[in-house]
């Protein structure tokens, strides 16, 4: 059997959480964004972040014209208002959010929320936020980056 090379190779990319750069896209904001994989990375108009909101956090109501949104909650609980209608997400629930569907998110639990958030194409949206503010990931969001709660010693 005979593999043929494609004529353009994109060498794989590995990072750990801690080398994810993490931002504030304004000031104000309630969350901030881990980048875990952007167009630059990728080569295609593709954006992976984390987001991770504090208690009752939210980001504005907006839309996205081309983009489609999963969120995939990763620890805590959210409620995602899509189109005038609200959604309860815990650990392990998604939701696809549809191009132009117009949405919000906000932290409905006890504890600090973290979605992993997946748009195609990107529509600047990693841009937007390495525009922002840098910040540093904490300790706990390591911990939940790494899942070190899930490993178990040999």
């Amino acid at each position: 059997m005979t593999i043929e090379v494609a004529e353009r190779c994109m060498v794989p990319v590995a990072m750990s959480p801690r080398h994810y750069r993490a931002f504030k896209i304004d000031p104000s904001d309630t969350n901030r964004v881990a980048i875990v994989c952007d167009p630059q990375t990728a080569s295609i108009s593709l954006s992976v972040c984390v987001e991770i909101f504090e208690v009752a956090g939210s980001v504005p109501m907006h839309r996205h014209h081309r983009a489609i949104e999963m969120f995939y909650v990763l620890k805590g609980e959210a409620a995602i208002i899509c189109d005038g209608k609200t959604l309860s997400l815990r650990s392990g629930d998604s939701i696809l959010v549809p191009p132009t569907g117009v949405h919000t998110v906000r932290n409905s639990g006890s504890s600090r929320l973290y979605l992993l958030s997946i748009m195609v194409p990107n529509e600047d949206f990693i841009e937007l936020v390495r525009n922002g503010i840098p910040v540093e990931l904490d300790e706990m969001d390591l911990s939940i980056l790494e899942r070190s709660d899930q490993r178990t010693p040999c």
